[in-house]
């Protein structure tokens, strides 16, 4: 089996083309960043949020030496604002929002994400996404509060409506304190 966030990236590159508008709200060691600043190019824009500058640091490091860094806009914030800090004029040109949840590989493991802010942040994805847009969520849960936070994601998922978004789950059947992605797509709606 693959590992789930190479998974996460061939589903998104399904979706994503040179242009798109992208946003990855848990910017961490950038490596989602950088997959999102590639795939939409220069003509794109990538939008990246993290509460910790540590990885704001790290990510804008990595995309200065891809030099991918001119079409990506990094913000230090909770993901559970990022509604208020983009454009109003793009939210609804959004094709692709990535999450990982959990806590900064090689950072401080006491900041982790939280149910509430990530529900809200989810929230403001769903709303924000154009029809044929996807939303990906990788809920790490091995750490304290990971699969409660894991559990709440997979009951907001549960209740979404099936003529407006279609859900996957990888593994289909989630085990507990294994880490489990989540794959959204906005439905287009026919009229």
């Amino acid at each position: 089996m693959k590992p789930l966030t190479t998974l996460a990236h061939e589903a998104a590159a399904r979706v994503l083309d040179a242009g798109d508008i992208a946003i990855d709200l848990t910017a961490g060691n950038g490596h989602d960043t950088l997959f999102l600043a590639r795939s939409v190019g220069p003509t794109g824009h990538v939008y990246a949020f993290d509460i910790q500058p540590s990885a704001i640091q790290a990510t804008k490091e990595l995309l200065i030496n891809h030099s991918l860094d001119a079409h990506v806009t990094l913000r230090m914030e909770s993901h559970a604002h990022w509604g208020t800090t983009i454009p109003h004029e793009l939210k609804s040109r959004i094709q692709v929002v990535m999450m990982n949840l959990g806590y900064l590989p090689g950072g401080d493991k006491s900041l982790v994400t939280l149910a509430t802010s990530t529900l809200a942040a989810i929230d403001i994805a769903l709303d924000s996404l154009k029809p044929g847009g996807l939303l990906t969520v990788l809920a790490y849960t091995g750490h304290p509060g990971g699969q409660s936070e894991a559990d709440a994601v997979h009951i907001k998922f549960a209740k979404l409506d099936p003529t407006k978004f279609e859900c996957h789950t990888e593994p289909e059947k989630p085990i507990e304190g294994a880490p489990v992605l989540h794959l959204v797509s906005k439905n287009f709606l026919i009229a």
